[in-house]
């Protein structure tokens, strides 16, 4: 990994805190998952575990850490990882499978995080099924963050990155 990555994983990183911090007061609704997916769909997939591990880290440092920290790493490193595979596999991904991947992962985040109440209290379907409407939320916000944020980072990626590095899946 050469320095203009690690820039770029910063940056991200920066965006995804405080994108996290100012939309706490809407639950489940923040561009984290989605700045995740870019990374890992446009660097590779070390990168989205990485991101993934920095974003939880240093956002669960300002909005309060607990054990849900190491489900969240879990949750977020494993999109970081899928979307990096999603990028590496195809050569191109169209923006449509790009934007109903991160719904997914929207409900693929719940359904990790709450493994947590099973691996604590021993009950998961309940405590998956009270939970539904927050995954919607955070699938449509993910949603909407991926159309929002993808056209404006893969243009500032592919302008920065000429005759840096490579960066997959633009135009």
């Amino acid at each position: 990994m050469n320095t203009y990555k690690i820039t770029l994983l910063s940056l991200l990183a920066t965006l995804a805190v405080v994108g996290r911090y100012l939309f706490q007061f809407i639950p489940n609704a923040q561009p984290v998952t989605a700045l995740i997916i870019i990374c890992g769909i446009l660097l590779g997939p070390i990168e989205g575990i990485i991101l993934a591990l920095l974003v939880t880290f240093l956002s669960n440092m300002l909005l309060g850490m607990g054990i849900w920290t190491i489900w969240q790493i879990v949750a977020w490193g494993i999109i970081g990882l899928l979307s990096g595979l999603l990028g590496e596999l195809f050569k191109k991904v169209p923006v449509i499978v790009i934007v109903l991947f991160s719904v997914f992962s929207g409900y693929l985040y719940g359904f990790i995080i709450s493994l947590t109440t099973y691996s604590v209290s021993g009950a998961f379907w309940p405590y998956y099924i009270a939970g539904l409407p927050f995954d919607t939320t955070h699938a449509i916000g993910n949603g909407v963050f991926m159309i929002v944020f993808y056209p404006i980072i893969t243009r500032l990626f592919k302008k920065y990155a000429e005759k840096r590095f490579t960066i997959r899946n633009t135009n």
